[in-house]
C-alpha cells in the first residue's frame, strides 16, 4: 500500500500562486508516474499534470499550460504543482495519484489508470 498526502491548498485572488505538494509513503516507492488530478463541484475528476518519475517527462492539460508546473523529488517521494497566475476556475479539489505500473503516456490523462489516490486538498480562487 501506498500513501499519499496533499498540502499547501488554500484561498487565494485571482491572479496568486499556490504550491501544492504531495508525499508518498509505505510500500517501496517506484513508480512509472505521479501526478494531479481536480475536481469541483458538480464535475468529474480531471486531469491536470503528471510527471514520470524516471525520465521526469511532463504532459498538462492545456487549460494550465504555461502556468502551473510540476515537479518530482525522487529522493524525498515527493511530488509538487506550482501553480501561477490563477483563475476562479482552477477552483477544485486537487487529488495527488500514482500509477505503478508502465502505461502509454497518452493513457495518464486517464484517471481510471492510478493506483493510489490522496485525500484531497482544497483550492479557492476568489475573482
Amino acid at each position: 500500500q501506498v500513501q499519499l498526502v496533499e498540502s499547501g491548498g488554500g484561498l487565494v485572488q485571482a491572479g496568486g500562486s499556490l504550491r501544492l505538494s504531495c508525499a508518498a509513503s509505505g510500500r517501496t516507492f517506484n513508480p512509472y508516474a505521479m501526478g494531479w488530478f481536480r475536481q469541483a463541484p458538480g464535475k468529474e475528476r480531471e486531469f491536470v499534470a503528471i510527471v514520470t518519475w524516471s525520465g521526469g517527462t511532463t504532459y498538462y492539460t492545456d487549460s494550465v499550460k504555461g502556468r502551473f508546473i510540476i515537479s518530482r523529488d525522487n529522493a524525498k517521494n515527493t511530488v509538487d504543482l506550482q501553480m501561477n497566475s490563477l483563475k476562479p476556475e482552477d477552483t477544485a479539489v486537487y487529488y495527488c495519484a500514482v500509477r505503478y505500473r508502465v502505461i502509454s503516456d497518452y493513457d495518464l490523462s486517464n484517471r481510471k489508470n492510478f493506483d493510489y489516490w490522496g485525500q484531497g486538498t482544497q483550492v479557492t480562487v476568489s475573482s
